[in-house]
């Protein structure tokens, strides 16, 4: 693992992010109906997905937030 998290960190911002996309990927489907939430977590998103049908305009298209997030290049 030492070997891994030493490479990683030459990737490139755009690059990292990917990557850790596809971890997130890979566990989501690992895990599919296994990662249970606490009720706080579920009323976290009651409240934001009651927010968001009140307002669906403010919210952005998942692929504009992307976009954005690889034009930001430390």
């Amino acid at each position: 693992m030492n070997t891994v998290t030493s490479n990683f960190r030459d990737l490139p911002i755009s690059e990292r992010i990917e990557l850790v996309e596809d971890i997130w990927d890979s566990i989501a489907a690992e895990t599919s109906g296994q990662i249970h939430l606490s009720s706080e977590e579920r009323a976290e998103l009651s409240r934001r997905l009651s927010a968001h049908q009140a307002d669906p305009s403010s919210s952005l298209p998942w692929e504009q937030v992307r976009a954005s997030l690889f034009k930001c290049q430390i």
